[in-house]
């Protein structure tokens, strides 16, 4: 369990030295091209029912990828799906049954609506079997204690958390996880790309000498329901919510939590330790009558516990540049870990400071005359590697480091808000809870969050209000 005192270092999933001796030898594109895999553990024919809790568009690719897995690693099944509107399971079910035809048996009768569908889709499977968990991360610790009730393994989308209530009771159900040896994957899926863990082992073995600091973008438009209009007066304000979970804090954390995690894990994760404290800036511009809860730009800056930096800058805004990267600089070069755009990284060290350098390694690249290595889909590799663990019964649970970065996140967002340095420590064991009673929500019920007579919500003001809501 991680320590309350102090964030933990981040483990290598691999040694150094064996992954860079089985990249060498990759001469086409696979799923698992840098894994060795032990001795398929019982029949690869047996198949593996799959449930999916929350249709959104996450939840459909999630679904999408468990149904494509390798032979080796297969077959799977959907047989049950789960959510609280109509619309949404009706849409995934349709795409789903129409890319994959024959791995689709969702008769009506195990597609559930309502707060309470997760139990009938649980109940669906048989011990052993996958759920899906893709809803927004205010149920997050709710299912889980389901599923390990039930003897699940577990795919759970990020964030695992938003606040330091959820993040505590994740951690103590996952000791119980563990206990019996359930699989659980967690869709931090940069840390399954081929490109990232070559550069990781790179980095250990001191191809960048001591890190000095790393940097990373995630600037985008506004995306996906991050900004919202007021509330129509025939809808509930508990769905309204649910229906554009990115723009209220305590169902997903916001667009920070959200969508900024992929960016501050990679950087944690080849830093190798999670940073101790941090402090923020923010700021939200010409909105109008916007009334979602996030702030348009952010920019952190979190101290690892040997004072180096990760400089993080987050925007959401039309009309801006845009990015997605990280980046490493080093006593002995720079890497780009991602970047310049999207999840598959071109990852690369140069001797310099810059891109403008001399280039040490670039991924894929051989030194001969054959053709380069195209990096594989991580969003795929994830799911190989959780499927594999549950075929050949390995150890395979990701909660924790699910956690560590749901964790890592919230603090650069709540330094944001509220305009003040905060630590990992206070982070992780504040008292403040986002969604309190969210494991009693029904239809009618009101949301833990309420509009004023405005129809407006709390919004950040740092420096003013000094806690979350």
């Amino acid at each position: 369990m991680i320590s309350k005192n102090k964030p933990a270092l981040l483990d290598t999933p691999v040694t150094r030295r064996s992954f860079l001796n089985q990249t060498s030898k990759i001469a086409s594109a696979s799923a698992l091209a840098s894994i060795s895999l032990p001795v398929v553990y019982g029949k690869s024919s047996d198949i593996t029912q799959l449930a999916l809790v929350g249709c959104g568009g996450r939840g459909t690719g999630a679904a999408s990828n468990a149904l494509s897995v390798s032979a080796a690693n297969g077959p799977t099944k959907l047989i049950a799906m789960a959510d609280v509107f109509q619309t949404k399971l009706d849409q995934s079910y349709n795409g789903l049954k129409n890319k994959h035809k024959d791995q689709v048996d969702v008769p009506e009768e195990r597609r559930f609506i309502g707060f309470d569908g997760y139990k009938n889709a649980m109940d669906a499977l048989k011990p052993n079997d996958v759920v899906i968990f893709t809803s927004p991360c205010a149920f997050r610790w709710v299912h889980y204690k389901y599923a390990i009730k039930r003897g699940l393994n577990v795919f759970m989308e990020k964030p695992v958390t938003a606040d330091g209530f959820s993040s505590r009771k994740m951690l103590e159900l996952n000791e119980q996880a563990k206990k019996q040896n359930l699989k659980v994957g967690v869709g931090l899926m940069c840390r399954h790309s081929q490109a990232r863990r070559e550069l990781k082992a790179r980095v250990e073995d001191g191809a960048l000498g001591d890190i000095l600091n790393l940097r990373a973008y995630r600037m985008q438009g506004p995306i996906a329901s991050c900004f919202s209009d007021k509330k129509p007066p025939e809808e509930s304000e508990l769905m309204y919510q649910i229906k554009r979970f990115h723009s209220f804090l305590w169902l997903s954390g916001g667009s920070f939590s959200d969508f900024f995690i992929h960016n501050i894990d990679e950087c944690c994760w080849i830093k190798g330790m999670w940073p101790t404290k941090c402090h923020a800036q923010g700021g939200r511009h010409y909105r109008g009558d916007k009334v979602d809860q996030n702030l348009d730009n952010y920019t952190v800056e979190y101290t690892f516990p040997d004072e180096t930096k990760l400089y993080f800058h987050g925007r959401n805004m039309a009309g801006c540049h845009q990015e997605f990267s990280s980046h490493a600089h080093g006593t002995k070069g720079y890497a780009l870990i991602s970047g310049p755009g999207g999840h598959r990284s071109q990852a690369r060290i140069h001797k310099g400071q810059g891109a403008d350098s001399a280039k040490v390694w670039t991924f894929g690249q051989s030194s001969g005359s054959g053709r380069p290595t195209r990096e594989t889909n991580p969003y795929q590799d994830e799911w190989e590697v959780l499927m594999a663990a549950i075929k050949n019964g390995k150890v395979h649970n990701e909660v924790e480091r699910g956690v560590q970065a749901s964790v890592a996140t919230s603090m650069g967002r709540m330094a944001a808000h509220l305009g003040t340095e905060v630590s990992y420590d206070q982070m992780l064991n504040s008292e403040h809870t986002f969604g309190p009673g969210v494991e009693n929500l029904t239809h009618e019920s009101a949301s833990p969050l309420m509009a004023n007579a405005d129809g407006l919500y709390p919004i950040p003001q740092p420096g003013i209000k000094k806690t979350e809501y």
